[in-house]
């Protein structure tokens, strides 16, 4: 069997494979005489037809059986020959079609298209010149954090000695029709609750219930924007009926030592929970810092490493992040159907970064095999342990679902490389400088949108939570 590499990019090659007419041949009689001594041919008994009848009869089976059996073959034989690290499933051509008639005749050529890794001649990783800066962290950062926790401390009053004022919860059982089309289901919802002046309630609800009292009831129609994110208001009228259950103000709790008690910080004084969480915010930045100092590394590596990176990868990656960013809109209540989502230009931008955690990953295995680095059982396990602490699973459960999936190897190969880029740091010239505010804080935004795999093997685990403090009724209130 004669093979021939054709050199299309580094990613991409073509493997011309010749075989012989002579193992055709065999294959064809070997195939053929199996065939004959079962075949059922008219005039004959089983075995006993002629092996010309026998092809003639079954051509297109024989050919389909023959070239089944050798063509895997070949390419086996021609992957040994060249050990490329292929990347999907070959693209096969013939290089005649017309030859498939004449087979066995004379030899068959097949064109095989494969991706593969590309071979990455290692530069400068050691010695990077790196800028720590670390955000201080201010008072007013601290008594903002304090603030927060006595705004969740705070508790609803009932409110008997006036009407609702801005600031107020008013709950109430909602009644709604759509005024331009009377045939529509009524809106029936219980206990809404609406904070009167909140950032996002709706200006006719603001307006109408000011000054209402329990048991009250107020009729007003709501005009609902063109561009209102549910859409099943969106542009339209609705004529409401406000039932007042209660009217209720925040009363916050007294910021002192009792207080500061109570917050199950383990504190026993305000000054206490402040130093707390002034701790707290300083070993937020300083993580905060050590992500910004991976990005940098990262940043310079794929700077002083260009090469072509596999499309099929770029495609799969810029898929994963496409469902990711799907997720997170259901998340945040947007529809990703809605027209003001520039899928175009989203999904630009994200086979860039596509391509760049592509880059980073291919870089930082490079890395880890030039380094030796390996990742062992008990390291493997100890990441499906945390994963499973994170999405609060059992581990047994986490393991089983990961072995279904052959996840393993991800992890090792995202553990390997969150490896890679510590050695890379660790072998830094790293200079501590004064955090620049404008600056900095806005390298760590777009340092936050340019995720790569490697930046992002140590919290890839880690659960994604979000919430809301509304009632999914408040679509209709804001």
């Amino acid at each position: 069997m004669k093979t021939e590499v054709i050199d299309i990019s580094p990613t991409r090659k073509e493997l011309r494979i010749e075989i012989e007419a002579e193992r055709i041949r065999a294959e064809v009689d070997r195939v053929s005489n199996e065939l004959a001594r079962h075949a059922a041919v008219p005039g004959f008994r089983p075995g006993r037809a002629p092996q010309a009848m026998i092809r003639q009869r079954y051509k297109k089976e024989i050919r389909g059986e023959v070239l089944g059996e050798l063509i895997p073959q070949a390419l086996s034989e021609a992957l040994q020959q060249h050990p490329f690290d292929i990347i999907g499933e070959p693209q096969l051509r013939f290089a005649d079609a017309d030859s498939l008639e004449r087979l066995g005749s004379e030899p068959l050529t097949i064109h095989a298209a494969i991706e593969v890794l590309p071979t990455i001649e290692l530069g400068q990783y050691r010695g990077l010149e790196l800028v720590r800066r670390t955000r201080p962290v201010t008072a007013e950062e601290v008594e903002e954090v304090i603030a927060q926790m006595r705004e969740s401390s705070a508790v609803l009053v009932p409110v008997e000695d006036r009407g609702a004022q801005v600031g107020d919860t008013v709950t109430v059982n909602l009644r709604g029709r759509f005024v331009d089309d009377p045939q529509a289901e009524e809106i029936n919802i219980d206990e809404v609750d609406v904070v009167l002046g909140e950032e996002g309630v709706l200006a006719a609800f603001n307006e109408n219930l000011a000054g209402v009292r329990p048991d009250e009831e107020k009729t007003f129609t709501v005009e609902y924007p063109p561009d209102y994110k549910a859409q099943g208001l969106a542009g339209k009228r609705v004529e409401y009926t406000a039932h007042v259950i209660a009217v209720r103000r925040k009363e916050l709790p007294t910021l002192d030592d009792e207080w500061a008690k109570s917050t199950g910080e383990g504190v026993s004084s305000l000054d206490e929970l402040r130093q707390q969480t002034r701790q707290r915010l300083e070993s937020y930045a300083r993580d905060e810092a050590e992500r910004r100092l991976r990005d940098e590394a990262i940043e310079k590596l794929l700077a002083a490493h260009r090469f072509e990176v596999p499309a099929t990868l770029v495609q799969q990656e810029a898929r994963r992040l496409l469902e990711r960013s799907v997720q997170r809109l259901m998340e945040m209540g947007i529809d990703p159907r809605s027209e003001e989502i520039r899928w175009d230009e989203v999904a630009a931008a994200t086979h860039q970064r596509a391509e760049e955690n592509v880059r980073a990953e291919l870089l930082l295995e490079r890395i880890a095999e030039q380094e030796g680095i390996t990742v062992g059982d008990e390291e493997i396990e100890a990441e499906i342990e945390r994963f499973a602490r994170a999405i609060r699973e059992p581990v047994e459960r986490v393991r089983a679902a990961l072995t279904k999936q052959e996840a393993q190897h991800s992890i090792a190969s995202g553990l390997r490389q969150q490896k890679a880029l510590t050695l890379v740091i660790e072998n830094a010239n790293i200079r501590d400088e004064e955090w620049r505010p404008h600056e900095d804080e806005a390298q760590a935004e777009e340092g936050a949108s340019t995720e790569t795999s490697a930046a992002s093997a140590s919290s890839s685990s880690d659960a994604e939570t979000s919430g809301s403090t509304s009632d999914s009724t408040s679509e209709h209130t804001r």
